[in-house]
């Protein structure tokens, strides 16, 4: 028991430097993906190539960063936390920098893709590590720090790409996204040390994750929230991957302007998750804010669908983005709630539980991200069809699987509904 105490003194005094190392790690993925949102229609341009394509960009990287989670936890259980981070940095400096000379549209899709997957170990590794160090109290007021800043990176990422634009092309955003690379690679490198003790790591990797995986999904109600908060994420990812054309093209405002209006709702989002953890949380069931989340989410995709498809009458920029407004801000009920509800009922593996609940977000997401673009960029119809069936199929896994009335948020240890 002596060592744990200087153990513990030293992890205090270098909490500030963790923070941001960890922060830092916790940002590269919105970031890598939000501030070359503005870019998108040019990029179009600039490739020859349709919009459905150039949103596969997003796909790609989207899809990159959920299957390497599932690469990068068992590699990290098994050689510690500071090799598989430090190749995933490398690897993610050189696919940006590639990406930043990309000729066409296929290497661009392609080093997208790993960028992705090489992104992803900030994700995870960043996770784990809060778990070596923190525990009880501490351990869940360090992820909620860490779930602020990566709400934060996706207000600041598109009004830093806007501002890069100003002054170079979709190439520079690339640019800049590698030199943040290296930087977060040397600061890794001289001060995040390293916290799995030998001991502590096991060889059961790939096989062990998945057979815990599998128990998981076989409890009804956590793959319900799962599967809810999926298609909430993913009727996010269809406004992140659609709004740049709709915002810029359709209705004709700048890259600053787009970046702005990100920003405003993406505030929203954060606004209403800190309402939701500061005075709901305790006071309100977590199924009923996720109920009220989930309904809000399907109000304002049918809003917006009216809007797009020209039933009024043409409609301008600022009600379209009030609808928006409203959409983002709503999933700051519905995403904290459904991972929350899931995770409580897996107390016995809530790691591989974490895993399986981003990996699942981030593939549907990727799948909504063309659909999109399907018919071109001269109409939002696709956006709002897309955001409205994902919020009526979450509310339908919230009560075909979920059925709140028949249970309560208690932790199941037994992993199964029954």
């Amino acid at each position: 028991m002596a060592p744990a105490a200087p153990a513990r003194t030293a992890q205090r005094r270098t909490g500030i430097l963790v923070t941001l190392v960890l922060g830092g790690l916790t940002a590269v993925p919105p970031l890598s993906m939000d501030m070359y949102l503005p870019a998108l229609p040019e990029v179009t341009r600039s490739l020859h190539t349709s919009a459905a394509t150039a949103q596969l960009t997003l796909t790609a990287c989207l899809t990159g960063m959920a299957l390497g989670q599932l690469v990068v936890g068992p590699m990290s259980d098994k050689w510690g936390r500071r090799r598989p981070l430090l190749i995933g940095l490398l690897v993610y400096i050189l696919a940006t920098a590639i990406c930043a000379f990309a000729p066409t549209a296929e290497l661009l899709i392609a080093f997208r893709l790993l960028q992705g997957l090489a992104g992803a170990a900030g994700i995870v590794i960043a996770r784990a590590v809060v778990r070596d160090l923190y525990d009880g109290v501490e351990m869940a007021r360090f992820f909620s720090t860490l779930m602020l800043i990566s709400g934060v990176a996706p207000v600041i990422a598109p009004l830093i790409g806007g501002q890069v634009l100003r002054f170079t092309d979709w190439h520079g955003i690339f640019a800049v996204l590698t030199v943040v690379g290296i930087a977060l690679t040397v600061l890794v490198w001289r001060s995040l040390p390293e916290t799995l003790a030998p001991e502590n790591r096991h060889s059961g990797g790939t096989v062990e994750a998945l057979r815990t995986m599998k128990s998981l999904l076989a409890d009804r109600v956590f793959t319900g929230y799962m599967i809810a908060g999926g298609f909430a994420f993913a009727a996010l990812f269809a406004y992140i991957s659609a709004s740049p054309f709709v915002i810029q093209e359709i209705y004709g405002a700048s890259p600053q302007t787009f970046s702005l209006l990100f920003g405003v709702n993406s505030i929203g989002l954060i606004a209403v998750g800190q309402i939701n953890g500061k005075f709901l949380v305790g006071r309100v069931s977590l199924d009923k804010a996720l109920a009220f989340g989930l309904t809000v989410i399907v109000l304002a995709a049918t809003a917006l669908l009216v809007m797009t498809s020209g039933v009024f009458g043409h409609v301008g920029l600022i009600p379209v983005a009030a609808g928006l407004f409203v959409l983002m801000s709503a999933m700051g009920l519905a995403m904290p709630n459904t991972n929350a509800l899931a995770l409580m009922r897996t107390p016995h593996a809530a790691g591989s539980a974490s895993a399986l609940i981003g990996t699942s977000s981030f593939l549907v997401g990727a799948i909504a991200s063309p659909l999109v673009g399907i018919a071109g960029e001269a109409t939002a119809v696709p956006m709002a069809v897309v955001q409205l069936v994902c919020g009526l199929a979450a509310i339908g896994c919230f009560l075909g699987l979920c059925r709140p009335w028949q249970h309560s948020a208690r932790p199941n240890r037994e992993g199964t509904d029954h």
